[in-house]
């Protein structure tokens, strides 16, 4: 009887392989050894399709950019809107693969998906009439906001344990043995409620700005 053929070795595969191992176990999971046994496949036949295993992390990294969604920017959406939708699209993709953020922190680089959220937020900045020195500025907040908040849980690093905050040593952190049990709903609240607070600025900024024509550089 002949034996069942293994999958074929592809990018593709290596790369989803890679990012569940990132998902379920951090960037240190990662070695060759580690992911050949994953795959079934000798470490050397890696290499094939990836030079170094820097390359497969940032290939993991372009495959959560590409789960981010930039329909807004093209759909007539207005500015502020359109980050708004992108800035929550944008936390789905990091909250769901939160290991990965210190490679996506790096900058695009010459990751593809990457650089297509740059062009397109940057482009659409420019053409709704931010200066292009200023639409940069914007995409770069939208960046650190959103991954400073897919990093961790506010809301998480608080212990359920009443006794932990006595009040003797923390007056006002009566309730902060709750934040634990509460921690989707507090995290929500305060993404949205910075989020708002950053458009409200950025919505100041330009109307002292006033809508330009589109401009080419930065």
């Amino acid at each position: 009887m002949a034996r069942p053929r293994k999958p074929l070795l592809s990018t593709d595969r290596i790369v989803e392989t890679a990012r569940a191992l990132v998902d379920a176990e951090g960037l240190a999971a990662v070695s060759t050894r580690r992911l050949a046994a994953e795959l079934g496949v000798s470490g050397p036949s890696l290499y094939n399709h990836f030079r170094t295993m820097d390359q497969i992390l940032e290939a993991v990294a372009d495959s959560v950019s590409a789960q981010v969604d930039l329909s807004m920017f093209e759909d007539g959406r207005d500015w502020r809107t359109a980050l708004h939708d992108w800035a929550v699209s944008y936390r789905a993709a990091l909250r769901d693969h939160p290991n990965i953020v210190p490679v996506l922190a790096r900058g695009p680089g010459r990751r593809p998906a990457g650089l297509r959220v740059a062009d397109v937020v940057f482009g659409a900045m420019v053409e709704a009439g931010w200066p292009a020195a200023q639409a940069t500025s914007v995409g770069a907040l939208l960046r650190y906001f959103v991954m400073g908040s897919a990093i961790g849980s506010f809301a998480g690093g608080f212990v359920d344990d009443e006794s932990a905050y006595d009040p003797a040593d923390y007056p006002h952190l009566g309730q902060a043995h709750l934040l634990a049990e509460q921690q989707e709903k507090v995290d929500e609240r305060a993404f949205e409620m910075g989020l708002r607070a950053l458009l409200d600025g950025l919505e100041q900024q330009y109307e002292r700005v006033g809508p330009r024509p589109p401009q080419v550089g930065v």
